[in-house]
């Protein structure tokens, strides 16, 4: 079993209910803090499409620095539902750029604003596109270091990358989640019996995607707006049902967890945070994993799910942590 490590997250004691926490994080007062230290950064980011395998197009978004010799790529996976331009990854991405790296977030299929570019829909076992997508990015923008970062699902995203880049050739040198996905049947479980804000949060946004995919390719999505009225459970249950091959809700799940002796074959110098107090996620989950010699796994008190926030200016913990994490302090 996985033995913690000690964390210095101390938040002040008004911010120390994982609820606040867990919507400060998302809130619209955190995005245009995020935005302020990206735009302060005096970086220039373009958009790219990148090749995710059989025909799959990816929309991701490079920022750097002009005139820095950058130090390395850092390819950050944003959470289900969020962007390339989520305050955690925005904030990611002003840390690694005052550290002279360059920085490359990846949108996910269907987020970001990137519905038309695949008719299919996207599902979280999509782990092979991310992967082409990856070695894309490292071929065409190659850099002295590769590194990668995720957030809730992005984490798990993150993870899954790492264990797979030695086979795929991909060159990476280490890999930091943030309150990652491990068992999606335990998280599903965890938000049905939680607050109901998270759940009808994600089914709101959820909801408004496939909106979208269906208008963009009608005679594809076939999704109604009998089906759109399903809660989250069953919603996931018909997408896996008429979308994929998998068969079953369980076997769907089975396809993306990491949980358990998942991660013992890392190869890639692994760092994970996560917080005792998650809303999402269990934390008994993180104390059952089996990981490699070398990992860090760093179990906060406090924290809620991705949030982290160190006080009223809402400068979040993890982000620097992930930055310390895949840079060395340098």
């Amino acid at each position: 079993m996985s033995q913690a490590a000690p964390s210095d997250y101390r938040p002040p004691r008004w911010l120390r209910n994982a609820h606040l926490q867990s919507v400060l994080a998302g809130s619209p007062l955190r995005r245009r803090r995020a935005l302020s230290a990206l735009a302060a950064a005096d970086a220039e980011t373009r958009q790219v499409i990148v090749d995710g395998g059989d025909g799959v197009r990816l929309l991701g978004l490079h920022t750097a620095r002009p005139g820095v010799e950058p130090q390395g790529m850092a390819l950050l996976l944003h959470g289900w539902e969020g962007s390339a331009e989520s305050a955690y990854v925005c904030l990611a991405t002003a840390g690694f750029l005052a550290r002279g790296w360059d920085v490359f977030r990846l949108n996910f299929r269907d987020h970001g604003g990137s519905h038309h570019l695949n008719p299919d829909i996207f599902h979280s076992a999509r782990i092979d596109e991310v992967v082409h997508a990856a070695v894309d990015v490292a071929r065409r923008m190659p850099r002295p270091r590769l590194v990668v970062a995720g957030h809730s699902l992005g984490g798990n995203f993150a993870l899954r990358l790492a264990l797979r880049a030695p086979a795929a050739g991909l060159p990476l040198d280490a890999v930091a989640a943030v309150c990652p996905v491990l068992d999606p049947a335990r998280t599903m479980a965890s938000m049905e019996q939680g607050p109901p804000l998270y759940l009808r949060h994600f089914e709101r946004s959820w909801r408004r995607s496939l909106v979208r995919k269906r208008a963009l390719f009608p005679g594809h999505v076939d999704v109604d707006d009998r089906v759109l009225r399903l809660r989250m459970r069953a919603l996931t249950e018909w997408l896996v049902l008429r979308h994929t091959d998998f068969g079953s809700l369980e076997a769907y799940f089975d396809r993306y967890s990491i949980a358990g002796d998942r991660l013992a074959g890392l190869a890639v110098p692994a760092s994970i945070l996560t917080s005792a107090d998650d809303p999402m996620i269990p934390v008994d989950d993180f104390e059952r994993l089996v990981l490699p010699a070398g990992t860090l796994l760093e179990i906060a008190r406090w924290g809620g799910h991705c949030g982290f926030l160190e006080g009223r200016g809402l400068d979040g913990y993890a982000e620097r942590w992930v930055v310390e994490r895949l840079t060395g302090g340098a």
